[in-house]
């Protein structure tokens, strides 16, 4: 195998093209978009486990230095209880902790990194089908050209094209009965130092925030809402409007969430939460899927791109060891299938949690100091956070523990 085409310039289509790369495997990436603005206002967490998946790579430093280190997060109910701290897992080596970064500043990185090492990037070209042609696979493009190589990684994100051709019959993303948003702010005080993510489950959302080294203050919310809004829905309230609706929202809670909310420039990016669980193969032929074009957790599991991460270098060390690639697509799928999964439940978990009202707030409040003693311990979470791809590893049909 000496070529890939790779379908989609997010988060998972360039990591996946260094990977490649690093195996002697050459790739080209294909991106539906004509341009690279990719909502500019939005943030989200890279873990240590993500960021070690780049490091593999050595790439996990041009992420890192494009976000700031959130190294600890404190959890607090809208009464104002303190739960307890959660734990984010041990520092790398060279002493990287878990970053908040700007989404498009993720993809701006990633993008220029792969640039940087010639990998060809080519934009505008939305994926009509697949076709396979006897050893190879060709990508059939919307505007009549296509492309043909030995393998087509379909990195096309949660309405992935690709996916339709790989199982057409793959579940759906889930709306979570969740809509979030965010902002940044100069113009109010942090409620604790840098470094820290202070998560309040409120009375009736969900609000975290955390301030960044320059002195400005990160912040987002999730809001129960029953039916999935379309972007009509959500445009048909104005800017002001949903000013309102949080401080309304927040008004009863002991947290930050005011007075960040006040000050914050009301240009709000609204957008429903998914989840996806995974088809029962995600590979077809030559074509093969990763990250959210294989599998999505919602934004409340902080893994979204970290998952796609450790999809790509994975993937990479098993078309490393497998000359045949349907070999190396059963392997990448056995080693990735039970860790995404969890993950999904975790993240499952949390948003009920988030979305909890009524007489469900006051069971999750009563029963939450209970859960956090139980997993507010290095040792609860080390499976997701201190997770770590031995790259020069081989593969083998028998993996040991750290390999999952």
């Amino acid at each position: 195998m000496t070529h890939a085409l790779i379908i989609g310039g997010g988060v998972a289509g360039p990591t996946a093209a260094i990977a490649l790369q690093k195996v002697g495997i050459d790739a080209t990436v294909y991106e539906a978009y004509p341009t690279t603005a990719h909502d500019v206002g939005a943030s989200m967490g890279i873990s240590l486990n993500g960021l070690d998946a780049l490091r593999t790579l050595d790439a996990h430093t041009v992420v890192r230095d494009a976000g700031f280190p959130v190294p600890r997060g404190v959890m607090w109910l809208g009464n104002g209880r303190r739960l307890g701290e959660g734990h984010t897992g041990t520092p790398l080596p060279d002493g990287t902790l878990p970053i908040v970064i700007g989404r498009y500043d993720l993809y701006a990185a990633l993008r220029h990194e792969a640039l940087r090492r010639g990998v060809p990037i080519h934009h505008d070209k939305r994926l009509a089908h697949t076709e396979p042609r006897g050893d190879q696979v060709a990508a059939v493009f919307t505007d009549g050209t296509e492309a043909v190589g030995d393998l087509l990684i379909g990195a096309d994100g949660i309405a992935s094209t690709t996916r339709r051709f790989v199982d057409p019959h793959a579940p759906r993303p889930r709306y979570v009965g969740l809509i979030g948003t965010g902002g940044i702010t100069r113009e109010a005080s942090p409620r604790s130092e840098p470094g820290v993510m202070d998560m309040v489950f409120g009375r009736r959302a969900f609000f975290a925030s955390m301030a960044s080294p320059d002195g400005s203050v990160w912040w987002f919310a999730n809001l129960p809402w029953a039916d999935e809004p379309t972007a009509a829905d959500l445009a048909a309230t104005t800017a002001a409007q949903w000013q309102q609706r949080l401080l309304h929202v927040f008004a009863g809670d002991t947290s930050p969430a005011t007075p960040l909310i006040r000050a914050t420039p009301p240009d709000y990016t609204w957008y429903p939460l998914h989840d996806m669980r995974a088809p029962k193969r995600w590979h077809r032929g030559r074509v093969v899927l990763i990250g959210d074009a294989a599998h999505v957790s919602s934004p409340s599991s902080g893994q979204g791109a970290s998952m796609a991460f450790e999809d790509a270098v994975q993937l990479a060390r098993c078309l490393r060891d497998r000359d045949d690639p349907t070999a190396a697509f059963h392997a990448y799928q056995r080693l990735r299938a039970e860790r995404v999964s969890k993950v999904l439940a975790g993240a499952r978990q949390v948003n009920r949690s988030k979305a909890a009202t009524g007489v469900g707030r006051v069971l999750r409040d009563a029963t939450f100091p209970l859960f956090m003693r139980k997993f507010s311990t290095p040792e609860a979470f080390a499976w997701l956070y201190d997770h770590r791809i031995d790259f020069d590893r081989p593969i083998d049909d028998h993996p040991a523990a750290h390999d999952r």
